[in-house]
């Protein structure tokens, strides 16, 4: 299963990197597409759902890196009270 990166940009200008275990994550985000605070929340709540279960579909049990991940970008968002963030590519 092809894992990726998701390079982020927050509002305060820090870059961050979050490990997704599918591709799938590319069809929540776009390279260059700035996202507000709370729709990127939510689509990071599905993207990386959506990426866990394709592991469990496989290995018969959800990645907890993608847990990680998520847990990751919520508690990252929950820093910044308004603002956008960046997705700057996949790696």
């Amino acid at each position: 299963m092809p894992a990726l990166y998701i390079l982020m940009r927050w509002p305060d200008g820090e870059r961050t990197a979050y490990y997704s275990p599918s591709t799938v994550v590319k069809n929540y985000f776009t390279p260059g597409q700035a996202y507000p605070l709370a729709d990127l929340t939510a689509r990071a709540r599905r993207a990386f759902l959506a990426a866990s279960e394709r592991v469990r579909q496989v290995h018969g049990m959800p990645c907890s890196r993608a847990a990680a991940s998520l847990a990751e970008i919520e508690a990252h968002a929950a820093q910044h009270s308004a603002g956008e963030v960046t997705i700057e590519k996949f790696e």
